[in-house]
């Protein structure tokens, strides 16, 4: 019979299946204008779930400390490295040199659905506005794009639910590798 684990024993399971595992390497997220803090303490709290390494805040996106991304990211904040710039064209190039892949999460023409595109190990997946997406200029400055297909009538999901989603087809892709 299963049973939920709990405390000392749930510890226990984590600490020793992140032994055996490897996070995603060399994963960094910029956030364009997210506007809503829900979203931006939801993607701390999914940051470091799958071991990003770096969250870039950028534009008019909300930071810490601010109350409702520490209530709704559990203070995740606190233990996954950030940073704020204030262009995101500028952060964008500055991920590029430092030899990152720039990945939009994006609806785009050119756009390829998640699990059919391989992510390099330094990749750096951008998140646009809640209502606008990434800009146009920034778009611009991608190597490519992927978005999550929709199959009912919704155009679109949460930022963080699709930013959750690739985020762990890669760590899955990850795990499989190691």
């Amino acid at each position: 019979m299963m049973k939920q684990l709990r405390g000392t024993e749930l510890k226990r399971f984590t600490r020793d299946w992140r032994r055996a595992h490897r996070a995603i390497p060399g994963m960094v997220l910029v956030l364009q204008s997210v506007t809503y803090p829900v979203n931006v303490g939801s993607l701390f709290r999914v940051a470091d779930a799958v071991g990003v390494r770096e969250i870039v805040l950028t534009s008019a996106t909300p930071t810490p400390p601010q109350t409702t991304i520490a209530k709704v990211g559990r203070d995740k904040h606190r233990v996954v490295p950030w940073r704020y710039v204030e262009n995101t064209e500028v952060a964008v190039q500055e991920l590029r040199q430092a030899g990152y892949h720039i990945t939009a999460l994006e609806i785009a023409d050119a756009a390829r659905p998640y699990y059919e595109f391989a992510f390099p190990d330094r990749t750096c997946l951008v998140l646009g506005n809640e209502d606008h997406g990434v800009s146009r200029a920034v778009l611009d400055l991608c190597d490519s794009a992927v978005f999550v297909p929709m199959m009912g009538k919704g155009l679109s999901m949460n930022v963080h639910v699709s930013a959750a989603v690739v985020l762990y087809h890669i760590l899955a892709g990850a795990l499989s590798r190691s």
